[in-house]
C-alpha cells in the first residue's frame, strides 16, 4: 500500500463528507462514551478562540444538552476552560467562541504563573529554558489544568486533534496531544470548517489564520509557516489527491518523524522507530 493510502486509512479520512451527518457522528460518540461510563458527568475542554476548539466545544455542548434531555440527569455539564498565558492577543475571538458555544460553565485559569514557576525551578537547577521548550510547557500546563478540573468534576478531557494535525504531528506530546477522547479525529481542516459553517458559527472564527501561538519570540506564528506546507495541500493529500511532490514529501516526512506522538510510550515490543 502506498504511504498516502496507508495514512488515509490510519486516520479514517473521507474524501467528501455530509457536515450534518458528521456533527451527528461526533455528538453521538461523546454521548455514548458518557453513557458507557456512568461515573462520568462532565466534558472538559480548553477554548483558545481557534477553529478546532470552537468546533469541538460546540459538539460537546450539543452532546451534553441532549444527554440531559434524554436521561433526565441534570448534573451532566460541559465546562469550557480559558487558559491564557497572561493576556491573550485574540481574547475577543475567545469570547466570540464562547458566545457561540454557550457552555454550561466557563472557568478561566491564567497559566503564566505556573509556567514561570517551573522555569524558575529549572533555572535554579542550572537549566535555561528555551522559547520553544517554554511553548511546549505552556501546552502541558494547560492540559494539566484541564485534568485537575476533570478530576474534581467527574470529568473527561476532550481533545481537538484532527486528521491534518495528526498527520503532521502538529501538537505537543502530553500537552494538547494528551487527552481522553477526540471527537473530530477523522476530519481534516477544511472539513472542520464545513461543520462549523453548518452549525452557524461566525465565519471569522474559522476563516482566521490558524496558529498555536506558543512561542514568545514568534507570537502568532501561523501553523502553515511552521509546517512548511498549507492546510489546503494537507487536506488534498488526505483526500487522496495528487499534490505538488515537494508538499507531499513534506507531509510524509512530518508523518514519519512524529510517529512516536501518535503511539503510547515505546516498549521493547515496538520496532516502528527502527525503520
Amino acid at each position: 500500500m502506498a504511504l498516502q493510502q496507508e495514512i488515509i486509512a490510519a486516520l479514517g479520512v473521507k474524501p467528501t463528507i455530509d457536515p450534518q451527518h458528521e456533527v451527528r457522528v461526533s455528538v453521538d460518540f461523546l454521548k455514548s462514551y458518557l453513557k458507557t461510563h456512568p461515573f462520568l458527568r462532565t466534558l472538559v475542554l480548553g477554548i483558545s478562540g481557534g477553529q478546532d476548539s470552537t468546533l469541538t466545544g460546540k459538539l460537546c455542548q450539543l452532546a451534553i444538552g441532549e444527554l440531559r434531555e434524554e436521561t433526565g440527569i441534570h448534573d451532566y455539564q460541559f465546562i469550557a476552560v480559558r487558559l491564557p498565558y497572561g493576556t491573550q492577543a485574540d481574547e475577543q475571538d475567545c469570547q466570540d467562541a464562547i458566545a457561540f458555544i454557550q457552555p454550561d460553565r466557563v472557568l478561566t485559569v491564567n497559566i503564566k504563573p505556573a509556567v514561570q514557576a517551573t522555569e524558575q525551578a529549572l533555572k535554579a537547577a542550572g537549566l535555561t529554558v528555551s522559547d520553544f521548550v517554554r511553548g511546549n510547557d505552556k501546552a502541558r500546563e494547560r492540559m494539566k489544568t484541564q485534568y485537575s478540573i476533570a478530576g474534581m468534576t467527574h470529568g473527561v478531557v476532550v481533545g481537538t486533534d484532527h486528521a491534518a494535525e495528526a498527520v503532521t504531528g502538529f501538537f505537543t506530546k502530553y500537552g494538547d496531544g494528551g487527552t481522553d477522547i477526540n471527537p473530530i479525529f477523522r476530519l481534516h481542516k477544511g472539513q472542520g470548517k464545513q461543520l462549523l459553517k453548518a452549525l452557524g458559527c461566525p465565519a471569522h472564527l474559522y476563516l482566521k489564520d490558524p496558529t498555536a501561538d506558543l512561542e514568545d519570540d514568534r507570537p502568532g506564528l501561523q501553523d502553515e509557516v511552521a509546517l512548511g506546507v498549507t492546510y489546503a495541500q494537507i487536506d488534498a493529500y488526505l483526500e487522496g489527491q495528487s499534490i505538488d511532490p515537494a508538499a507531499a514529501r513534506t507531509i510524509e516526512n512530518w508523518y514519519r518523524k512524529t510517529e512516536h506522538k501518535r503511539r503510547p510510550p515505546i516498549t521493547v515490543f515496538d520496532d516502528f522507530w527502527q525503520a
